[in-house]
């Protein structure tokens, strides 16, 4: 059995897994050590075994992961959330689809301490969708739209598969983080203009106004004000050389944690369940790390993406028509792989690939540029049928809407998206300017 055939095999006994139901980061593992036993044999596999999962997860720099997912877990549990939709509907009630539009705006804030885009999204849902349903607001605009604005929680920094993307490149999180910020804010403008044109289009979908909102008030602004507060502490001190990233996220977790305490919603119970729910994530996510590892070891195996390499170097395509086969293929496994996943499996194959092509900037601003373009790229699994993991999160969080409906309602939201990516591409400085501004 050649390589590619081997290939083949390996991500058909993965994708067969996945069918069954078998959890990615075991269908990962499970298809990896298939093939690597076909290529190298049992022994030498158990010899890789026996020290990888140490090697892997001893890196200092992981530990940013579940310091973010803590800090967005006591965000949630603190009630930070409701202070922030309160903020937002405020803010933004005075237009047609206002409250749509403050769902964006609350979704964006929380992704700025959050890091997870289902998280955002169960997390704003809990508190909007009882209120969009209560002025009247259509069941395909409101769950769309929260489906939506979760995607902003990785987004818009700290993100954690951006996190990982910098682990996997051996690039700058903190670099890759300031790229993120002018995409995400154009994301959130992008879903507020998309929501004001859908309204106008589909007028039943919202309510012409807001009859009974509240007045902007100093207690309105008070309370996003811890929001402000944590952000320039994490960030800022990043970015002014007080910590490393990793600190920074010690920094944010204690600093949400002390917000949460000063709301007083935070029970012993509620601390409990934030601790439970990190260590829940933390181990998915790192059990993908384990399993993604293994499967990209049995195709380093193969030689073929080292081949893959070689054939597009010779190919005479540009460096652009493979960058956009590239994003075309992310776009395509965002379908039916998590975003984490995603990553874990294909950047070993494609990130040498990219920076061994010449797109006539400094081999860090096309890694950057790139890590961007991959963020927003995998977003797209997350509102896009099957798997459209924020739909279905949402849509059971929404007794008694059909899945179709919030599938609907997510389409002028993944036009935008497009859109998005469309002009990033197209104008790489729209990543990195905010990078030079702090460099």
């Amino acid at each position: 059995m050649n390589g590619i055939e081997l290939t083949l095999l390996i991500f058909a006994i993965m994708m067969g897994l996945m069918a069954l139901r078998v959890p990615i980061a075991i269908s990962m593992f499970a298809a990896g050590g298939i093939g690597y036993v076909m290529q190298a044999g049992w022994a030498p596999l158990a010899n890789m075994l026996n020290g990888h999962a140490f090697a892997r997860l001893a890196n200092y720099d992981l530990s940013v992961i579940p310091l973010f997912i803590l800090m967005g877990n006591f965000a949630t549990q603190g009630g930070i959330s409701k202070a922030l939709f309160k903020f937002a509907a405020i803010l933004m009630g005075g237009f047609k689809g206002g409250l749509a539009m403050a769902s964006v705006v609350a979704s964006a804030l929380f992704g700025a301490i959050c890091g997870s885009s289902v998280a955002t999204a169960a997390t704003v849902t809990s508190v909007a969708l009882p209120e969009m349903r209560r002025h009247g607001y259509g069941d395909r605009l409101s769950t769309g739209t929260l489906a939506a604005g979760g995607t902003l929680g990785i987004l818009i920094p700290p993100s954690v598969p951006l996190v990982v993307y910098a682990i996997l490149t051996e690039q700058n999180i903190a670099k890759l983080f300031a790229a993120a910020m002018v995409p995400g804010a154009i994301a959130m403008l992008g879903y507020i203009i998309a929501i004001a044109i859908y309204v106008r289009v589909v007028p039943a979908q919202a309510p012409d106004e807001d009859e009974d909102r509240e007045k902007m008030s100093w207690a309105s602004v008070f309370g996003v004000i811890p929001i402000g507060v944590i952000f320039f502490i994490v960030f800022g001190g990043i970015y002014g050389g007080f910590f490393s990233p990793t600190e920074g996220a010690a920094v944010g977790a204690a600093s949400t944690f002390v917000a949460a305490l000063a709301k007083r919603e935070l029970t012993f119970a509620k601390l409990w369940k934030c601790f439970y729910a990190t260590a829940e994530s933390s181990a998915m996510i790192f059990m993908i790390f384990l399993g993604a590892d293994l499967m990209n070891s049995a195709l380093a195996l193969t030689q073929v993406p080292a081949q893959l390499n070689q054939v597009v170097q010779q190919s005479g395509l540009s460096p652009l028509m493979v960058m956009s086969g590239v994003l075309l293929l992310y776009i395509l496994l965002g379908f039916i792989m998590d975003e984490l996943s995603v990553l874990l499996l294909t950047l070993p194959i494609f990130f040498p690939m990219i920076m061994g092509l010449d797109y006539g900037m400094s081999h860090e601003s096309v890694a950057i540029w790139f890590g961007i373009l991959v963020l927003m790229t995998v977003g797209f699994g997350l509102l896009s049928p099957p798997v459209g993991l924020n739909v279905y999160v949402v849509n059971g969080m929404a007794k008694n809407v059909p899945i179709a409906e919030t599938f609907r309602g997510v389409f002028p939201f993944l036009v935008s998206d497009l859109i998005r990516l469309g002009l990033v591409f197209a104008f790489p400085p729209i990543a990195l300017w905010f990078v030079s501004v702090i460099s």
